[in-house]
This record gives structure tokens, sequence and C-alpha cells, in this order.
């Protein structure tokens, strides 16, 4: 098996006791291209030398106003600025907050507030987002270049960038992680991309890099292997612009989440030249994964983590081959067990990660108590429910979506695969439904495609011939709309709300 950065020989961690992002991201030659940047409708490489300049002249700005440890935001899209913003703060020995420019004023304002982020680097639409929530400073008009700032005496454990949840479960949380996050991305990052790496390989991602998806899974280990990444602004997922972008950017390498891949699909698309597809999020189904070779010429790689501790689970297709509804096998690094209480269970139980992980938060900030439930002695619950096949992990759905109706327990995500492959389905969402009788029963909310006539019955049939009887959703109700977290994935707590008592069937 080949040995995976981050690891040594025997695949164990290997985490240097010095340890700052930045110098990571920074250590290829200068004239190697680190970015290619097409958010000004035009191609332009970006090398290491110049954006350690851009990185340089941040630096010194932050540094007459910031101290190590101070959270600094950064409000910007997918850029050469962005990555350079985060860089420059680690570099300094502060604390990186992503913002996301698709959020209203109450979710900057919780966000900026809690982290105690007095200045966030951002744009001049950033700055306008921003008002009077923090001192804006604009990264752009900086400066560029001078002499060059010294790296930060920082370890792996020394903190460095504050991610705050997606808020699928709840209010969401910031998760406080050390310099050796990027380290500990990397197994996982080249496990599911076919052993990224290759001559040739450029990685992009339609997710924003404001969220732990687009920035370790992309575009902070891009860097650090030299691997260029693509730098791209699209306010929303557009088929003809993704297709453009991997055209342009000569795209070898992509990371689309469930929704992207879906929009793809329901759109007929067929994009040539990729050698690899990352996906993670939400599982995918065995109709995604037959489409995927069809249109993209590919397996899907699934793989699977949280904010908290991600890519801990991949699919690798040159590895094996993939099997529909598991998200892979355990990355190397990682102790993946699934719990019944305290011990492993004998079937479904609780997804848990060992402590020791390098991508494992150092805790949620200022939430000490949250902090300590979300640990069982040696392990970090991940709030996931699951199964072993042999050492293929099989995901059954969040703890608190798990349905129990009749004596069964059933997880929402096989239904809404099965629902999803039906062609009048757009999107689903599957939560259980309080009913005396049984517990629960199974309820779908349904989004139909354009111009689709399909009916609650049918629908109903086709999990029937497909699954187990016992699991067809027994009501469905037809939506304009799924409540979505920013990040794309259904947010059933808000499902299960609208799922009341009455009028049980």
């Amino acid at each position: 098996m080949q040995q995976l950065p981050g690891l040594d020989g025997e695949g164990r961690w290997d985490i240097p006791a010095r340890l700052n992002m930045a110098r990571q991201c920074l250590s290829q030659p200068g004239d190697r291209v680190a970015v290619i940047d097409l958010t000004q409708d035009q191609r332009r490489d970006v090398t290491y030398g110049h954006l350690a300049q851009m990185v340089d002249g941040l630096a010194r700005a932050l540094a007459l106003r910031v101290e190590a440890g101070d959270r600094v935001g950064v409000l910007l899209s997918q850029s050469p600025w962005c990555v350079a913003s985060h860089l420059a703060i680690w570099k300094i020995g502060a604390i990186s907050v992503p913002l996301f420019k698709l959020f209203k004023h109450d979710a900057l304002a919780a966000r900026v507030s809690d982290a105690g982020a007095g200045l966030v680097l951002t744009d001049a639409e950033g700055a306008a987002l921003l008002g009077d929530l923090a001192e804006p400073l604009l990264a752009a008009q900086m400066g560029i270049g001078g002499d060059p700032v010294a790296f930060a005496d920082t370890g792996p454990d020394d903190p460095a960038v504050l991610i705050y949840t997606s808020g699928t479960t709840g209010t969401p949380k910031g998760a406080l992680h050390g310099h050796r996050i990027l380290t500990g991305h990397l197994p996982g990052v080249v496990t599911s991309h076919d052993y990224l790496g290759q001559a040739g390989d450029c990685l992009w991602t339609p997710a924003d890099w404001a969220w732990i998806g687009g920035l370790f899974d992309v575009a902070m280990p891009a860097l650090a292997l030299g691997v260029p990444v693509v730098a791209t602004r699209m306010a929303k997922f557009d088929v003809v612009e993704c297709a453009r972008t991997i055209e342009t950017g000569k795209v070898r390498n992509a990371f689309f989440p469930p929704t992207a891949l879906r929009m793809l699909k329901a759109a007929d698309a067929r994009i040539d030249g990729l050698r690899s597809v990352a996906s993670g999020g939400e599982p995918l189904g065995a109709q995604m994964l037959a489409w995927g070779r069809a249109a993209l010429g590919v397996d899907i790689n699934e793989f699977y983590g949280q904010t908290e501790c991600n890519m801990v689970a991949s699919s690798c297709g040159a590895q094996y081959p993939a099997r529909a509804g598991c998200i892979g096998k355990a990355v190397q690094g990682f102790d993946i067990a699934v719990l019944d209480g305290d011990q492993p269970a004998e079937g479904e139980g609780d997804v848990a990660i060992r402590r020791g992980a390098a991508p494992m938060m150092l805790g949620y900030w200022q939430r000490p108590e949250e902090t300590a439930e979300k640990f069982r002695g040696d392990w970090m619950l991940t709030g996931d429910r699951g199964v072993w096949e042999g050492d293929f992990l099989r995901f059954v759905g969040r703890e608190d979506d798990v349905i129990t109706s009749s004596g069964y327990r059933i997880g929402p995500a096989e239904i809404e695969d099965c629902l999803l492959t039906h062609p009048s389905v757009a999107t689903v969402g599957v939560v259980g439904k309080p009913c005396a009788l049984r517990t629960e029963v199974v309820k779908a909310y349904v989004v139909v495609k354009d111009g689709a006539d399909v009916s609650a019955f049918e629908l109903q049939d086709w999990v029937k011939e497909r699954l187990a009887s016992y699991s067809y959703p027994r009501e469905i109700e037809f939506l304009d709309a799924l409540p979505m977290t920013v990040t794309g994935k259904v947010i059933r707590r808000e499902l299960k709300a609208r799922a009341v008592a009455e009028d049980c069937l």
C-alpha cells in the first residue's frame, strides 16, 4: 500500500514538534503554479513565489494590530486573496475564522460575536455585508512584497482555525483546530482522489472555501501537495459554468458535493478529462455511482467526516471497487469504531473515531460541556449511526435521524437514495413522524422535477418494490423546496418539526 503524506511507513501519524500551516502551504518552489485564478473571466496563474509575497503584505499589516491567538475573520470567496488571508493569519500565529459571503446579517453576527473577531479580512462586497459587526480590512489593498515576515514558532496543537459547523443538528458551534489539521487531511484527500499528486493533476471544487470541505479538502491540501488549485466565483452551482471551469482550468480532480452531482445528473451532463471525483457530506446511492462512471468517466470516491474531525473514511477506486451505500473504508491513520455503549457493536452502532487523529478538533470554542459530551472515553462520537460490512462502513443516519417504527430501526438515507432513483424526484428528505401506534412512521418530503407528475402512491410502490416492506414512507408530502444549510445539506430537524403526531396513518 502506498505511503501517504502525514504518515510514517507503518501508517501512523508523523507530526513534527513544531508546525505552522502557512509554512506547509508555501514550501513549493517559487516558480511553481499555486492557484489558477478564474475569478476575472480569464485565466491568471499565481505562483507560490507571488502568493508568498501576498501573504507577507497581509502579515505585516495584521502584525500591527493582531497578536498570537487573536481571531481574525476571512470573508472572501474563492480567490488567491482568500488563501493568502488564511496563510497570513496563520503565519503570525493568529486564528482564522472562515466566513461565508452568502450569510445574512444574523448569521454573520452570530459567528463574528461568538469568535470575538474584531477584524475581518475581506473585499468591498464583504465590508458592506459586515456593516458595523467588525472592522473590515480590504485584503487586496494591503500591499505585496517587502521583507519576508517570520513564521510564528507554533506547534501542532496551537490553535490556528475556528470553523463553524453548518448547523444540520442545532446551533452552529465553532470547532477549534490546531496547526495539525492540514496534515490530518492529507491522507484522506490523497486517497479520495486515487492518489492525488500525479503529473498533470489540478484540483477544483464548486464548494466555497468558507467551509471545511472547500478549505481543507481542496484549497490547503492542494497548496501543501504542490497541486494547482482552481479558484472561481460561483454564487450558485451552474452546470454550464462547471463544465467551462473544468475545461479552462484543465481540472483533472474535482470534489463535488452530492447536490452538485444531482444537478449534473439532472442536466444529463457529460464531462471529459477528469481523473478523479470525490464526494462527501451525504451518502450516494448505486444509481448515482453508476451515472458517475458513465457521465464523468470515473468512479466517484465517497468520503466521510465532519467539521470536528474530517476525511476519516474514503473509497478509493484505484484500490478497490466502491460498494453502493457505503462510505468507504477507514483511511490510513484513523481508528474508526461502531460502538454499542463503550464496546464494539455487533450490528448498528454509534460511529466513533479514536482520539489522537491529526484532524480532530481541540474542542468547541468556549463550550467545554459540549466538548465533553462529544467524547466517550478514548472515542470522539460523530453523532452518526453506522454498521460494518467487512471493512466497509455503511452510513445509517444521524443518531437523531434514525427512525424507530414498529420495532424496526430505519435509516433515512437508504429511503432517500431509493426515492432519488425515481425519474420524477429532484430531491427528498425523510424523517420519522411520531405515532402512538408505531412509535414513528416514515414520512418523506419530496420535491419533484420541473414538469413532472407523480403521485404519493406511485412513490410508495417504488420504495416497496425495492426496499424492505416496513421501510416505505407511509406519508409523502410534496414541497416546492426543502430546508437546506448553506452547504446544501437537508436540515432534517426542520422537516422533523413539521411531522406532528396527528393524522398518523
